[in-house]
């Protein structure tokens, strides 16, 4: 086939292209430009998208012996993920820029360019597997369950899956660092990007305050309507968050107290006993199915990129999946994306994907 290799500059990619060259596809690397002022270096091991990292990624292609190229998709990186990140804080909910990166980026921008340029597929450093069956792809959780991006990846739609490849899917990330080694990539050691690529001090409030209207509010006690101190604004907070409240001092049993929910509307943040962070109960909107979903089915809910999982029973009514989970989880908050896996000894296959509304 004739393949468009993602390659950000990192370890993960540059395999995973080596891996599409070695079998025999025509592949040409391509490294996307997603920050309109891209720093020099990276900033510890944060980022992905920096001067160095495309050099990084440059160098990769090189020694593969493929055509190379920089796309400039920073505006629409902008558009389709920064500002939904603020625009999903500012409505008190917890946006996954890493999905939207996957879903608007990578498998949206740059598939539709590719196959205009007349490319079968998009190969991508992704530890998740995806093989066709009975004409459909079929996405399942990676080897490495330590790595596993299949979270990230379910909100794709089948089409795009279609035009997919994920040479890791099989692969730990030891052996890709030894493999990368093997084959003279100067990335064998390079860190992790980790956290949010377009934060690289990781400083998330400090993001957002420079980017939203803030409203100040009050911290209220859920059990029992007590103000508890006073806040700059609600995107200071996420649904689960222990420490850094402003509040003086802890409940009256001595426990410790949790933000239980966010109401950007007032302004006000409800904390409370961890007990109430207990969730059994969620309703999704834009679902992505893999299967056909005829009435309720037995899986497992993941609610987070790396953990967060339960069994459950999923049903799809009017639009919306609903996830009754068998067992409680906390910390879930409208905005995340709930996933949905059926258990097979071949590896958990993902079902559907869909966006939290609201929990109970």
């Amino acid at each position: 086939m004739k393949v468009l290799a993602a390659m950000s500059g990192g370890v993960d990619s540059a395999v995973a292209a080596a891996r599409a060259v070695e079998a025999g596809h025509d592949v040409t690397g391509v490294h996307l430009a997603l920050s309109a002022k891209p720093g020099t270096l990276r900033t510890g091991a944060r980022g992905c998208c920096t001067i160095e990292d495309a050099h990084d990624a440059r160098r990769a292609a090189d020694l593969m012996g493929i055509p190379f190229y920089v796309w400039d998709f920073a505006e629409r990186f902008t558009e389709e993920v920064v500002e939904d990140f603020v625009a999903e804080y500012a409505a008190g909910r917890t946006p996954n820029p890493c999905l939207r990166c996957n879903e608007r980026i990578k498998f949206e921008a740059l598939l539709d360019k590719a196959i205009a340029l007349g490319f079968d597929a998009v190969c991508t450093g992704h530890y998740a597997r995806l093989e066709m069956v009975d004409g459909r792809p079929e996405l399942r959780r990676s080897a490495d369950m330590g790595k596993d991006q299949s979270y990230v990846l379910a909100s794709l739609t089948a089409e795009q899956l279609s035009h997919a490849m994920f040479p890791l899917g099989d692969t730990t990330k030891d052996d890709v660092r030894v493999e990368a080694a093997s084959r003279g990539l100067s990335v064998a050691k390079k860190p992790d990007s980790h956290d949010i690529c377009f934060i690289p001090d990781g400083d998330t409030q400090k993001f957002l305050a420079g980017r939203m209207e803030t409203k100040p509010g009050l911290l209220i006690d859920d059990a029992t309507g007590a103000v508890l101190g006073r806040h700059a604004g609600v995107h200071e907070f996420t649904v689960g968050q222990r420490k850094g409240l402003g509040i003086d001092g802890p409940a009256a049993d001595g426990r410790p107290r949790y933000v239980l929910a966010l109401e950007p509307v007032s302004g006000n943040v409800r904390v409370g006993a961890v007990e109430k962070l207990a969730v059994t109960g969620i309703s999704a909107s834009s679902p992505v199915s893999h299967v056909e979903l005829d009435g309720p089915v037995e899986c497992v809910a993941q609610v987070r990129a790396h953990g967060g999982t339960a069994p459950a029973v999923a049903e799809l009514v009017d639009g919306v999946l609903r996830v009754q989970l068998r067992e409680p989880l906390k910390g879930v908050a409208p905005g995340q994306a709930v996933a949905i896996y059926r258990e097979d000894a071949a590896g958990d296959i993902v079902l559907a994907s869909a966006t939290i509304d609201a929990t109970s």
